[in-house]
């Protein structure tokens, strides 16, 4: 039996505590939905995700199954102990209110972006803006391009899909529900996921 089954529309996000040895999934319901998702020590929330360290250590920009999460501090976060999708950014970064206005125009500057799902949720444990940092997009498509450029395309997901990360050591687990409809990663039309956890 899980001790976690929740669906969390677009939009909205989670702060999950999870145990040392419990797995969470990730399940998108209905395909090319990006899920950012951020990861602290449950006992020092400055020790966090790390993309710089994770491509270091792994040597590869995406991830999947086997795939260490690692902080800045070196720490073994978690694992990818699962991965039906087979490939997961973590150089695009989250959306801002800031980046759209940037990327998409004055007009979308209204629009609901992760960043501030990440410091509303984030709040409840003391996470602030110093301790947000580059994240995890599960199931988004970022290509680079030869000359390192950073595409968004389609995603390489489909329904039913998920990803399981199994906890190191205690740790936060940060998410946004990707909002975003003004580039191709949750397919023009954000959808809800589902969160499943044993521990």
């Amino acid at each position: 039996m899980s001790a976690l089954d929740q669906v969390i529309e677009a939009g909205d996000g989670a702060l999950l505590s999870v145990p040392a040895g419990g797995r969470l999934r990730i399940v998108d319901l209905h395909g090319n939905q990006a899920v950012d998702t951020l990861f602290y020590d449950a006992h020092d929330i400055d020790n966090r995700y790390s993309a710089f360290d994770t491509i270091r250590e792994q040597r590869a920009v995406y991830l999947t199954t086997g795939s260490r999460l690692i902080s800045t501090r070196g720490d073994e976060l978690g694992v990818i102990s699962d991965d039906t999708c087979g490939r997961h950014d973590t150089v695009g970064g989250a959306c801002s209110q800031e980046s759209n206005v940037i990327r998409y125009g004055h007009h979308t500057r209204h629009l609901h972006a992760c960043r501030q799902t990440f410091l509303t949720l984030g709040a409840h444990a003391g996470i602030g803006q110093r301790q947000l940092t580059h994240n995890v997009n599960f199931f988004m498509n970022v290509p680079v391009t030869p000359s390192g450029e950073l595409t968004f395309a389609d995603g390489l997901s489909a329904p039913g899909r998920y990803v399981e990360v199994t906890a190191s050591r205690d740790i936060l687990v940060l998410i946004s529900n990707c909002p975003q409809i003004n580039n191709p990663c949750n397919g023009w039309n954000p959808t809800p996921v589902q969160l499943l956890g044993w521990w």
